[in-house]
């Protein structure tokens, strides 16, 4: 039997695009470099690098002094525990806008399908973040994944602390 010629090529074509593919998916990995903290967009930026690189006590120090901030111990548990799991979801950051002490930075939030057949959506979300008596910029709120909703909010009223109705009898 004489070897198919038009086949071997095919099947050559075919190794060149595994060996391609494979070398621009090795060399465009993007590692992920901390910037510049002095801007709120870069304090947002370094923020979530710290969380994907788990870097978590760095990250912890993006976070504005104030009550019910959650201590280091409660933050890194939030992530490791994967009640937050910024992975699923990437960010663009979009327009910065800075009135005093005050800034607000427009988020876009790409969540990815957890099934093949899934499709992937955009939401847009707000980052809010005040500047600190040494001038450093602090994360005051950000969208879910990267902020748990008990974070700088009172903690829920316990039974005990309800007081109940007077019965009119």
């Amino acid at each position: 039997m004489k070897p198919d010629r038009f086949l071997n090529l095919i099947l050559i074509g075919i190794l060149i695009l595994v060996v391609v593919s494979l070398a621009v998916y090795f060399t465009r990995q993007q590692t992920l470099d901390y910037g510049d903290d002095a801007t709120p967009d870069g304090v947002v930026r370094n923020y979530v690098i710290a969380l994907l690189k788990e870097e978590y006590a760095r990250a912890y120090n993006y976070l504005k002094e104030g009550p019910f901030k959650p201590d280091e111990t409660q933050f890194r548990q939030a992530f490791l525990t994967r009640q937050l799991d910024p992975r699923s979801v990437s960010l663009q950051v979009g327009k910065v806008t800075v009135e005093k002490d005050f800034a607000t930075v427009e988020l876009f939030l790409t969540r990815n399908a957890n099934d093949p057949f899934g499709n992937s959506f955009t939401e847009n979300g707000l980052g809010t973040l005040r500047r600190d008596q040494n001038g450093q910029w602090k994360l005051e709120n950000l969208p879910y994944p990267y902020w748990n909703w008990d974070w700088y909010n009172a903690p829920p009223p316990t039974p005990e602390a309800i007081p109940l109705p007077e019965s009119q009898d």
